[in-house]
């Protein structure tokens, strides 16, 4: 990444102008569609021009890394919304009810109670997304499309959680439409209205398959 502002405010504005089209061509909203910044890696310093920019929903990776930066920048900026787009393991599930506004990565049952707990001792409800494995990668993270369906249930049912939508992330050298679109038909059939999908690369394709969350860092802040 270069230094300076330039770099994350062009970054910002190419994106969103990017967003824009999609929602146009798909004949949506551009406001159906959230915008996560994925700032994972990144410091204060090359944030900061991303939120003067208008930019107020964030995600990151790691629950200690989001800990160590943004309560000053949550402060600083009332009105942020900070996103947990990567694994979470069930002993980080109380920092992460306690930080994140939403949690995209819930995926087994250990998880889940943890979670539940956490929710209720502390009142406070972020939205929760299920990671779905559409490609049923071993090496990733998320429910396989079959198991789908009975995990959501169990979230309701056994652990009392509140699901908002789905997440997904196509394997690499896929094509992301089928992806997309498995994890959209998922959704619908369990009466989800959220899903997080489509990064840098292909959040057009994402957006014309029903994204409502498009994660995007490296075309904002540069490469990691």
């Amino acid at each position: 990444m270069t230094t300076g502002e330039a770099a994350p405010i062009d970054g910002f504005a190419s994106v969103e102008a990017g967003i824009v089209r999609a929602c146009r061509d798909a004949q949506r909203e551009r406001s159906s569609v959230t915008l996560v910044a994925v700032s994972k890696t990144f410091d204060a310093e090359a944030i900061a021009p991303v939120i003067a920019a208008g930019q107020r929903v964030f995600g990151e990776n790691r629950v200690q890394e989001a800990k160590g930066k943004w309560p000053a920048l949550i402060a600083a900026h009332p009105g942020l919304a900070l996103h947990l787009i990567g694994p979470l393991q069930s002993n980080k599930a109380k920092d992460a009810v306690a930080l994140f506004d939403a949690i995209h990565s819930v995926d087994r049952s250990s998880l889940c109670e943890a979670l539940g707990k956490e929710i209720k001792n502390q009142n406070r409800r972020p939205d929760l997304f299920v990671q779905i494995n559409t490609g049923e990668e071993p090496q990733k993270a998320g429910v396989a499309p079959a198991d789908a369906d009975d995990f959501i249930v169990r979230c309701r049912d056994t652990y009392g959680l509140t699901i908002s939508g789905l997440m997904c992330i196509p394997p690499m050298d896929d094509a992301p439409a089928p992806h997309f679109a498995l994890a959209a038909k998922i959704a619908k059939r369990n009466g989800l209205t959220q899903l997080s999908m489509g990064m840098s690369a292909d959040f057009a394709i994402a957006i014309a398959l029903g994204a409502t969350h498009v994660r995007i860092g490296s075309a904002i802040f540069g490469t990691r």
